[in-house]
């Protein structure tokens, strides 16, 4: 793990994907220790991948069956496996002042090797929404990112106007 003191951050290197779980979370794996932890993408929500409790307030939410809601997220999740499948090495930054989710998992963005930002990808791409359950200091750029896909139909954009 290195850290930066010039920065309210840290930068953690030599880690690999494990596994894709959905649009907004990954495990990964360091190359050198075999330590694995669950990273959550810092300013989005994807939608879920089976039916669960958020499932069903996501449907509330949204007015949305479960059934559609189910197969967005399994186009978001389509979406991560095809830019950062297993085995991609990642880089994962941390902002400090919010390091964890209300579940404990580390929260992150996810620097694919070409340099581009897993969790931009998500947002540019339609895959995934804003969300500020969890404060990041791209929130308000991530918004417009967000927008943008919205109003350009992009994505699961393409299929609703919302979710």
């Amino acid at each position: 793990m290195q850290y930066d003191a010039k920065a309210p951050f840290i930068v953690e290197t030599h880690w690999q994907i494990e596994e894709v779980l959905d649009g907004d979370s990954i495990i990964i794996c360091n190359r050198f220790t075999q330590l694995k932890k669950e990273i959550r993408l810092y300013g989005l929500d994807a939608p879920e991948v089976k039916i669960n409790r958020k499932m069903m307030e996501d449907e509330e939410k949204s007015s949305l069956p479960a059934e559609l809601l189910l197969q967005l997220g399994l186009q978001s999740l389509q979406f991560v496996l095809s830019v950062a499948p297993p085995k991609t090495s990642v880089t994962i930054i941390t902002e400090l002042e919010n390091y964890y989710d209300y579940w404990n998992r580390q929260l992150g963005y996810v620097i694919l090797p070409g340099g581009e930002c897993l969790n931009d990808l998500l947002l540019i791409n339609g895959y995934a929404k804003t969300a500020n359950n969890y404060f990041c200091s791209k929130l308000a750029y991530y918004q417009i990112l967000n927008r943008d896909a919205q109003l350009n139909e992009i994505g699961i954009y393409s299929q609703v106007k919302r979710f």
